[in-house]
């Protein structure tokens, strides 16, 4: 069963404490009840499979300090309670998979037996149909329930051979009943594209919603709509027409618990647990296992042997590191805590594990310090020339090896464990920088995922990341972005070039970098709070003239002191974001992790060009057998061409190296046939007449072996 099935409260006495004057009931219950006199459909949506706070009268006969208690509850039993004490004798609920059952209500015989017939199942468990639904014929029996059966409800009941019952006086007026619509979003194959029935069904309930009168109650007098209540997960799930179309149809939204809502369910949670560790875990009842919390539960209880009783910090750490799940899901992770034998104390773990589905953390393990420690000379030796913006990066990765990223703030929540901004010259290390952390934090390049924002500069294509809305080309293929952060939630994700990116693209990352999650198109939301990001972006070096002000602004030039280049490109970087874009939030929560990297200087771009040689040499060696060797002189007149002009950094003296180097030797190397064991000794380097130059190459052959 679902979260909105049979509720406890199907009589007069389980509904003690419920009142809408005292704010005990969740606030879209309080308005659908206030508003059942005006409003004949609404539409629930949002939240609606999880549980809901209701805050309870205690007995009088209970005594104790506290003249209230909080209990958990399903949508359909909120709804219930609070519908019953205004006069509704029955909560029906139809879905397209079991058409139309009696949850609960003191006419629930004799609502069955107007649904069904007189020989239907008095079991109050839903029957599903033997037969599909047609919807024709589910509107019909909609029309019958918001008037009441207002004829049938005037005829007598009968006995099994047809004649009146005699003990059975005959009812007057019509009968008060409530109908869920569960599952509407699945009532329509798709609701862009509706086939003549689903549109004609859609069409009859907007119709339907005209045409409802409200029926007066017999004893308090009031007159309320028999109301139509569907139930989807989201508002664009059923036709726009028929949300927006009507007066009568009312939507309300249920919104995720707020901080409040969650430290009550945690101070349940708490207590549960306790009273169940000490019991080695047994279930306190319910519905179906359900985790019920009633009052004879709320005490303090702590058998002994039993784990300490939860403190508020404990109390407080859990319901904050929910940020963004339901008050159900912190009843499943509490659960899942019983179930691993874990302590209060420890649910944060269990949380993580209910969100990324993993229980080892490779951010808790000692080797993770260790392969920081140990990987600064790695890094090093891979960017050169970056030794500040190389030690800030270290400093950010060891806040995140041990928890403290965002922890000033009141509430971290589940943020991501690190988040850089590399910014600077183009060709400085800031790619390579950001493979290198991969690979000390996770072993290996293949843990960086590569996204050239360059590819996301259009408006729409924030869909490639989240997955397409419902109803468009790649809805069911999800995001790129969601789905490998779902795979792997702990990796390295890198934004190359992300000024590129469309501003809508850019809002996305707003929610990334508070809260650590993104839902995409289906639904699912993503968790980031394992996963390192990095931005890198030339902005700051030469300011970007915007709006038609001509302004060039202050320039970062090569052989400029570090510290003068570190305040112009920050200054530049705000600016932009704050300025041109619009988007000074994006800005602030970058914080103090926007990384400079400094143009590269004659003696770094020397070493730069050794280790891309060597590069070559390797690759060469290995795929080919072959033996590239250079001689002194070949080497510096080489070194001095390729490494003449830095402004391009290193990405510049690759490609003046592949265009003067590589590309001669796979001329001369081309049509050599058994390449294996050649040894290939560059001599000499010569201007050629197309302003390159040439090569003068020693070949032979069985010389490298």
């Amino acid at each position: 069963m679902t979260e909105t099935e049979t509720p406890t409260a199907a009589s007069p006495t389980s509904t003690a404490g419920l009142r809408r004057g005292d704010r005990g009931l969740p606030a879209f219950a309080e308005e659908l009840v206030g508003t059942l006199s005006v409003h004949s459909q609404y539409v629930l949506h949002g939240s609606i499979r999880d549980v809901h706070l209701v805050r309870h009268d205690k007995n009088p006969d209970d005594g104790g300090a506290d003249r209230q208690y909080d209990a958990h509850h399903t949508l359909t039993e909120v709804l219930w309670n609070a519908l019953w004490q205004e006069g509704y004798e029955a909560l029906i609920r139809f879905d397209i998979a079991d058409g139309f059952t009696v949850v609960t209500g003191p006419a629930t015989q004799e609502v069955r037996e107007l649904l069904h017939g007189r020989d239907a199942p008095r079991a109050a468990r839903p029957q599903r149909a033997d037969t599909p639904v047609h919807l024709a014929e589910a509107e019909r029996t909609l029309r019958s329930i918001v008037t009441g059966w207002k004829q049938q409800g005037q005829r007598a009941k009968k006995t099994p051979d047809g004649r009146p019952r005699p003990d059975t006086p005959q009812r007057q007026h019509p009968y008060r009943v409530v109908l869920l619509i569960d599952y509407a979003a699945r009532i329509p194959t798709d609701v862009t594209r509706l086939s003549d029935p689903e549109r004609d069904f859609f069409l009859n309930c907007l119709k339907l919603a005209e045409d409802a009168r409200p029926i007066p109650a017999q004893d308090s007098g009031r007159r309320l709509f028999n109301p139509l209540i569907w139930l989807a997960d989201g508002e664009r799930d059923l036709p726009t027409w028929l949300v927006a179309g009507s007066e009568r149809v009312r939507t309300i939204g249920i919104p995720l618990p707020d901080l409040g809502s969650r430290r009550r369910m945690a101070q349940l949670l708490a207590e549960e647990h306790v009273a169940k560790s000490g019991r080695g875990g047994a279930d306190t009842g319910g519905v179906n296992g359900q985790i019920r919390l009633d009052k004879e539960q709320l005490g303090t209880q702590q058998p002994g042997g039993a784990e300490r009783a939860p403190d508020e910090h404990d109390i407080d750490t859990f319901a904050r590191a929910t940020a963004g799940l339901t008050l159900r899901a912190m009843r499943e992770s509490a659960r899942m805590a019983l179930d691993r034998g874990l302590s209060f104390a420890e649910m944060r773990d269990a949380v993580r594990v209910y969100q990324l589905g993993v229980k080892d953390n490779p951010w808790q393990a000692d080797y993770v310090r260790e392969q920081i420690r140990n990987g600064e000379a790695y890094i090093r030796s891979r960017v050169k020339g970056q030794e500040k913006a190389v030690g800030k990066t270290l400093d950010i990765l060891k806040r995140a090896a041990l928890g403290l990223s965002g922890a000033q703030a009141s509430h971290p929540g589940s943020r991501p464990r690190g988040v850089l901004f590399f910014a600077g010259p183009t060709g400085t290390g800031k790619t390579e920088l950001a493979k290198s952390v991969a690979t000390v934090l996770f072993g290996t390049e293949d843990a960086c995922l590569r996204f050239d924002m360059s590819e996301f500069s259009s408006k729409h294509s924030v869909d490639r990341l989240l997955g397409a809305p419902p109803g468009y080309v790649g809805y069911e293929a999800g995001g790129e972005l969601t789905t490998a952060v779902r795979n792997d939630p702990f990796r390295v994700v890198l934004f190359d070039e992300i000024d590129k990116a469309d501003k809508g693209v850019l809002d996305k990352f707003l929610q990334v970098l508070e809260d650590g999650r993104l839902t995409d198109g289906q639904g699912v939301t993503t968790y980031f709070s394992e996963c390192v990001l990095i931005f890198t972006s030339n902005l700051g070096v030469r300011k970007r003239t915007g709006g038609g002000s001509g302004r060039g602004g202050r320039v970062a030039e090569p052989g400029m002191p570090y510290h003068q280049l570190e305040e112009i490109i920050l200054t530049n970087v705000k600016e932009h974001f704050v300025e041109e874009i619009g988007r000074p939030e994006l800005m602030n929560r970058l914080g103090g992790n926007v990384v400079v990297f400094d143009y590269i200087d004659a003696k770094v771009a020397a070493e730069i060009f050794d280790s891309q040689v060597g590069n070559i040499q390797r690759v060469l060696r290995e795929e080919q057998g072959v033996h590239l060797r250079l001689s002194d002189e070949a080497h510096q007149a080489l070194s001095a061409h390729c490494t003449a002009d830095v402004d391009n950094g290193g990405r510049g003296i690759g490609m003046l190296l592949e265009t003067h180097l590589i590309n001669p030797l796979a001329r001369a190397l081309f049509d050599q046939e058994a390449l294996a064991g050649t040894a290939v000794t560059v001599t000499g380097v010569r201007p050629a007449a197309d302003g390159t130059v040439a090569l003068d190459l020693r070949v032979v052959r069985g010389g490298g072996r």
